[in-house]
């Protein structure tokens, strides 16, 4: 789907969303099975329908919550990092050692870097509202141009 950060992927499976993948997402970054169908305008799969008219609602200024069932498919600290990203509010960002910390596992901030890293479904698990300690922007798999503006979508001022 085309969106205001570029052209966005979507990747559903019997179980829910399981991927929203960049224009230029790095091979490999999101490790997915064999797709078995491609869906051209006119599909008709639920969850990748109901994803996109909640993306346009977020894109916006309409929505701050995604109500979508998800279907992560990672290591369980992986998935244990993407969860914590959910519970993220809309317009906040937290460290990597905050969400460590929020895991149980507050030495794990360099781990839960490379879990955010491979998210497998951005915005809707709130990656991009991960920042370093010192409140700068770190890497983003959508580019630090897409980061900064899904958190002036969300109203989050940055201080460069």
């Amino acid at each position: 789907m085309a969106s205001p950060v570029g052209e966005l992927a979507l990747v559903g499976g019997d179980g829910g969303l399981r991927a929203i993948l960049w224009e230029n997402d790095r091979p490999g970054r999101v490790p997915l099975p064999p797709i078995t169908r491609s869906i051209t305008p006119g599909w008709d799969h639920p969850v990748l329908a109901e994803t996109e008219t909640q993306l346009r609602a977020y894109f916006a200024g309409r929505l701050q919550a995604f109500d979508l069932p998800l279907d992560f498919r990672g290591t369980e600290f992986q998935i244990s990092v993407w969860q914590a990203l959910l519970a993220i509010p809309f317009g906040e960002t937290r460290s990597y050692g905050a969400l460590a910390r929020a895991i149980g596992r507050p030495s794990a901030s360099r781990a839960v870097g490379a879990a955010n890293g491979r998210n497998p479904i951005s915005i809707v698990a709130p990656c991009h509202r991960v920042i370093g300690a010192g409140g700068g922007l770190t890497g983003f798999a959508g580019g630090l141009e897409a980061k900064t503006r899904l958190l002036a979508l969300e109203g989050h001022v940055l201080l460069l």
